[in-house]
């Protein structure tokens, strides 16, 4: 079940490079203090930063990180 929702994050973000990156970025913002876009419940950072990409809730860190990569 784990390695389907993987396969999902990682088409839903276009790589697991891509996946890898954005997930680093958004629990250091989390860990800085930035409100959960999710409710948290007893989840840990990392299934907090999963389910906000599942609920579509970065849409706009993932369109960045896909702009900043076509203009390299």
């Amino acid at each position: 079940m784990e390695a389907l929702k993987n396969e999902d994050l990682i088409k839903k973000v276009g790589g697991r490079f891509k996946l890898a990156a954005l997930i680093q970025k958004r629990m250091k913002e989390l860990m800085f203090g930035s409100r959960p876009l999710v409710e948290p419940g007893k989840m840990t950072p990392m299934e907090i930063v999963m389910k906000e990409i599942m609920d579509g809730k970065l849409e706009g860190m993932i369109a960045e990180a896909n702009r900043d990569e076509s203009d390299a």
